[in-house]
C-alpha cells in the first residue's frame, strides 16, 4: 500500500469516526425521540464506514489503533449536548454535502453501498433542516421548518463578528501607532473605533432585522388570505412539496389534506415550505440580534486597546501586537470547526492577514505622521 493510499484510508476513517460521534451527540440532544432515532441511525451507517476503512486498513497489514473522535467531532458534540442538536446541525449538513461523492471515486467502495448511503446523508440531513415539530406522517415528511433558521449558524456569526472587531479596530489602532501619536491619543482613537464600530454593526442588524420581519409579517398576511379564498389549491400545493420530497403521492394527499384542518397550523406549515419562515420567531428579534452584534464587536474591538490601559510606549506597541496576534490566531482555529480544515492553516491565514491590514495601515499612519508634521 503506498503511502497516499494509507493516508487515505485513515482520513476516511476518522471523518466516519467524527461523523458517527457527532450524530450520537445530536440524538442525545434532540427531545424528539422519532428524530433521535434517526440520529442514531445515521450513527450506526457511519459506523460501518469506519469499520469497513478499518478492515481495509487490517488486509494491508496496518493496525488502525483506537477509535477516537477528533478534537474537532468532540468540540461539536459537546455543544450539541449543552446548547442543541439544531445548533450545530448547519455545519454537519453542510460537510455532508460538500461529501456526499467523495467515495464515487474510490475503487475500494465502487462495490458497495457507501457511495449511496453517503449521499443518502447529505438529502436526510437537508430535510432535518426543513422539518418541523409534531406533524403526523412518514419520518421525513415531519421533517419541515423547524431547523431553517439556524443556516446562518450562530456559532459562526459570532466568531465572525467578534473578528470583524478585533481586525477593524487593531488596524485603526496600528495606523495611529504608526503617525507617532501619544498613548492617550491611541486609546481615545481606540475607544472612538470600538464605539462606533459596534454601533454602526448593532444599527446595521437592527435594520436587516426588522426589515425582513417586516418583510415576513407581508408575507404572512398574504398567505393567511389565499389559504382562507383557495384552501384546495394551496393543499395541492403543499402535497406538491412532500412528493418532492419523496412522500409517495397517496400519503403526501393525506398528510396535507390532515393538515389543510386547521388553519393554524396549515399557514405554519405552508408559511415554513413555500416561504422559508418561521412564524414562530419571524428572523428572531431585532433587539437582541442588534445587542448581540454590538457585545461581539465591542469585545473583539477592545483586545488591541487592553495593552495600552496596562502598559505605555514601545511596551504596550507589542504587547498589542501579540495579543491581536494570538486572537487571530485563535479566531481561525475557531473557524476551522466549521470548515474542517487544519487549525494551523487556518489559524496562520487569519494571523497573517490580521496582520498584514495592520501593517499596512500603520505604514500608511507613519507615512502621512511624517509627511504633517
Amino acid at each position: 500500500m503506498s503511502s497516499d493510499e494509507l493516508r487515505r484510508f485513515r482520513a476516511n476513517r476518522q471523518d466516519e469516526i467524527d461523523s458517527a460521534a457527532q450524530y450520537r451527540a445530536m440524538a442525545d440532544a434532540e427531545p424528539d425521540a422519532g428524530v433521535a432515532r434517526v440520529y442514531r441511525e445515521l450513527a450506526g451507517v457511519e459506523d460501518k464506514h469506519a469499520a469497513f476503512w478499518e478492515a481495509q486498513l487490517r488486509a494491508h497489514g496496518v493496525e488502525p489503533g483506537p477509535a477516537r473522535p477528533s478534537w474537532r467531532a468532540r468540540a461539536l458534540g459537546w455543544i450539541a449536548r449543552r446548547f442543541g442538536a439544531r445548533l450545530i446541525l448547519p455545519t454537519v449538513t453542510s460537510r455532508e454535502v460538500a461529501g456526499r461523492n467523495d467515495y464515487a471515486a474510490q475503487p475500494e467502495t465502487a462495490h458497495t453501498r457507501m457511495p449511496a448511503e453517503e449521499r443518502s446523508h447529505a438529502r436526510v440531513l437537508h430535510a432535518m433542516r426543513q422539518r418541523h415539530e409534531g406533524v403526523a406522517g412518514a419520518e421525513l415528511a415531519r421533517l419541515e421548518g423547524r431547523h431553517r433558521s439556524a443556516s446562518g449558524n450562530a456559532l459562526r456569526a459570532a466568531v465572525l463578528g467578534a473578528n470583524d472587531g478585533l481586525c477593524s479596530n487593531l488596524a485603526l489602532v496600528m495606523g495611529v501607532a504608526g503617525a507617532q501619536a501619544s498613548e492617550s491619543a491611541i486609546l481615545l482613537t481606540g475607544a472612538a473605533g470600538l464605539i462606533a464600530g459596534a454601533c454602526s454593526m448593532a444599527l446595521g442588524e437592527w435594520i436587516s432585522v426588522t426589515s425582513s420581519r417586516e418583510l415576513a409579517e407581508r408575507e404572512l398576511r398574504v398567505e393567511r388570505d389565499e389559504l382562507a379564498a383557495a384552501p384546495e389549491q394551496e393543499r395541492e400545493e403543499l402535497q406538491l412539496i412532500y412528493e418532492a420530497k419523496g412522500v409517495p403521492p397517496e400519503e403526501a394527499k393525506q398528510l396535507s389534506r390532515h393538515l389543510l384542518r386547521d388553519q393554524g397550523t396549515a399557514l405554519d406549515v405552508l408559511a415554513r415550505e413555500e416561504l422559508g419562515i418561521d412564524p414562530a420567531e419571524l428572523g428572531g428579534s431585532a433587539r437582541t440580534a442588534a445587542l448581540t452584534s454590538f457585545l461581539l464587536f465591542a469585545l473583539g474591538a477592545f483586545v488591541p486597546v487592553l495593552p495600552y490601559l496596562v502598559a505605555s510606549g514601545t511596551a504596550a506597541f507589542a504587547l498589542s501586537i501579540a495579543l491581536s496576534g494570538l486572537v487571530l490566531f485563535g479566531i481561525g482555529a475557531a473557524i476551522t470547526l466549521f470548515t474542517g480544515r487544519s487549525v494551523w492553516r487556518s489559524g496562520g491565514r487569519q494571523l497573517a492577514l490580521g496582520l498584514a491590514a495592520a501593517t499596512l495601515t500603520y505604514g500608511v499612519g507613519r507615512a502621512l505622521g511624517v509627511a504633517l508634521t
